[in-house]
Order: structure tokens, then sequence, then C-alpha cells
């Protein structure tokens, strides 16, 4: 038999992490892919006014990504967010590219431009780059240059927008769905989130979206900041506090009024049993999940047990 070193399990452990890392980078660009994407124009008009103000957005077609199938940049599959739209001056068609970024990389700046090389190479047309950071750190590289000596031989330029330096209070009064979901990724304390999450309600109550866009944003929201049980209390209170408290308080806002609403329901016993695993995994106590779920004590420590 074999013998396993000890050095062959941390390198097992360090591939792990690495891909569960990995699949959670990927989970997050598709999101802000998601998210961009069926926002397009109230992005560019909430963080890129300029280019806004040049695009005719009766005519903006989303290239389909198998148009870019047998592009790669030797790390994925590229590109994330590709679309064409008329530029109103010249009337000519030009590209916009998007590249959410969920994660610090050195040589970022490299990749945008091996992407618009690529991008440029296969369609041929004018090209603006925007690299999306919502990460932590402070990295926002937004230029790649290739120089010998004092000789330039390139300089590359791509427009960026760094979400977690962005004051979410700027973006409170303003009537953007997409600056409002991503508020939950801007600059804010542990203190402030309690008020982010109902300055969100109360601009999604203003907007009047459709039913389908409304749970989109607040299924992405709700991805970011996350409330525990405590401020979930506090939301709640406060919410019925407002002008519009009935408005607000008939979206999906917390955990006490979703098991509100499967208390009251009737032959919905597998739903309770999974609301009440979903409250158990963010910490709610057995009591806790007992009263906004409706079941007996006995059948939450049942759900419990078989975690």
């Amino acid at each position: 038999m074999g013998v396993i070193k000890w050095n062959e399990i941390e390198n097992v452990s360090s591939n792990l992490l690495v891909k569960q890392k990995k699949q959670e980078y990927m989970v997050h660009d598709r999101l802000f892919k998601e998210l961009i994407g069926v926002f397009f124009e109230e992005f560019l008009e909430a963080f890129f006014s300029d280019v806004h103000a040049q695009i005719d957005f009766q005519k903006i077609t989303p290239l389909s990504e198998e148009i870019f199938a047998d592009l790669y940049d030797g790390n994925k599959k590229v590109l994330d967010l590709v679309v064409e739209v008329k530029w109103k001056d010249t009337d000519s068609v030009i590209v916009i590219h998007v590249e959410p970024q969920s994660t610090k990389q050195v040589d970022f700046q490299q990749r945008m431009f091996r992407y618009f090389s690529l991008l440029y190479n296969k369609l041929g047309k004018p090209i603006i780059p925007i690299a999306v950071f919502s990460y932590e750190e402070a990295w926002e590289e937004n230029e790649f240059t290739m120089r010998f000596a004092d000789l330039k031989v390139l300089h590359f330029h791509y427009l960026t927008l760094h979400i977690k330096k962005r004051n979410w209070r700027l973006f409170m009064k303003k009537e953007h769905p997409i600056s409002a979901a991503l508020m939950s990724k801007m600059g804010y304390s542990e203190a402030e989130k309690v008020q982010v999450k109902l300055e969100f309600f109360k601009i999604l109550t203003r907007l009047q979206l459709d039913m389908e866009k409304r749970d989109f944003l607040i299924g992405f929201f709700e991805s970011y900041l996350k409330l525990n049980e405590a401020e979930e209390e506090i939301f709640v209170k406060e919410a019925k506090r407002l002008d519009n408290a009935d408005e607000i308080m008939e979206l999906p806002i917390s955990y006490v009024e979703k098991g509100k609403a499967l208390g009251r329901a009737e032959g919905r016993e597998e739903q309770k049993r999974e609301f009440a695993l979903s409250l158990l995994k963010d910490g709610f106590s057995v009591e806790k999940v007992t009263e906004l779920t409706k079941l007996s004590a006995r059948e939450v420590e049942k759900v419990r047990d078989l975690q």
C-alpha cells in the first residue's frame, strides 16, 4: 500500500481551495455580466455618462457568445459582455466590451489588451473597453504600455469602474436600478448595512419595475449584502416607520416576512422545511426558526440533524 505524504495532502487541499475560489469568481462574474446585460443602458448612464450621451439606444445588438467560441486568452473563454451600438455623431457602428473582474489580478491590464486585440481582429470595428472591479483591494490599473528604453511602442487605455471605491450615499437618491443593486458592493461600514438595504428597497418602490426584474435585483443585492438575524429585525422595524411602508413591506424583504408568508400557506410543508434549513444554515436558533416557519421544534430539530 502506498504511503500518502503530508505535502501531498496539502497539495490536494490547496488545489481544492483554488478550484472552489475559481468557481466563486465565476459565479460573481456571471452575476455581474447578467446585471449589466439586463440594465446595459442604465449602467452606462449611471457610471459612464459621457459614453451614454453619444449612443443611439434604439440600435443596440448584444453579440452572442457563439461568435466568440474560438477566442481564448489561455485562462478562459472570452469575452464577458460585448454589445454593438450606433455612435450618434458619426452614425457608425462601434463595440462596447465590459469585463467584470471579481478578484485582483496583477496582469489584468495585459489581459484587457489581449481581449481588445482578439475582439478587434474578429470584428474589425472601433471598441470601447470597460473593466468593472468588484473586489476589496485598491488595485485599479487602467492602461497597458509597451516600451523599450525611451521608445514607446504601445499605449493601451481602458475605462474602469471600481465599485468598492464608490460612496453608496451618492446613489441613494438616483433612479437607477443598476446603481441601486451595486450599492450592495460599494463602500459602507458594518454599521451602515441596515440603512443601505433600506435605501435600496426605497429605490425599488420608486422604479416600479416588472416582477422579474425586481426579483433579479433583489437576488443580486442580497447575494452581497447579508444581514444577520438582529439586523433583519431592525430593518423590518425601520421599514415599517417609512411613509411608503406598505409598498416596501409587500416586497420579499426579509427572513421574517418570508417566514410569515410561508406560515400562512397551507399544504406547503416541504417548502417550510426547505426554508427552515436555509434559516438554520444562516445561524438562526431552533426557537426562532420555529416561530418563523410555524413548524414544531421537533420538526425543526429533525431538519437540523439531517444537514
